[in-house]
């Protein structure tokens, strides 16, 4: 079951990317891991920032922002959409506190499951 949903965007520096969303567009920071993360929310929207890698797309570019679902059983969630006709990119990937599984909509726009890692975000 979706517990909720974020637009994660690459960003090419998260603190100067952070203080575009909260100073400027005066968004609420819900959270801030330094130059790995940060999300913040205005009116039900969540947004994530995210540092663009080199496995990544780069900021600007097609990809580099995505929709983003958490899940609390990511294998059981992949099943489920796999048995709906989603067709997932890959295997599911362990990034740190975070379990990722990377598919499209219809139309080619990126999006992912995450299941948060118990005791990490609360």
């Amino acid at each position: 079951m979706i517990k909720k949903a974020q637009t994660t965007i690459y960003v090419t520096d998260v603190d100067s990317a952070l203080k575009f969303y909260s100073d400027t567009l005066g968004m609420h920071v819900k959270s801030h891991w330094g130059k790995d993360f940060a999300e913040l929310e205005m009116n039900g929207i969540n947004i994530g920032l995210h540092p663009a890698t080199q496995k990544g797309p780069m900021p600007g570019t097609k990809g580099a922002i995505s929709i983003g679902l958490e899940v609390e059983d990511l294998d059981a969630e992949v099943a489920r959409l796999r048995d709906r006709g989603v067709v997932f990119q890959g295997n599911v990937v362990e990034d740190g506190p975070v379990r990722l599984a990377f598919f499209a909509d219809p139309d080619g726009n990126p999006v992912y499951l995450a299941q948060v890692k118990r005791g990490i975000w609360g």
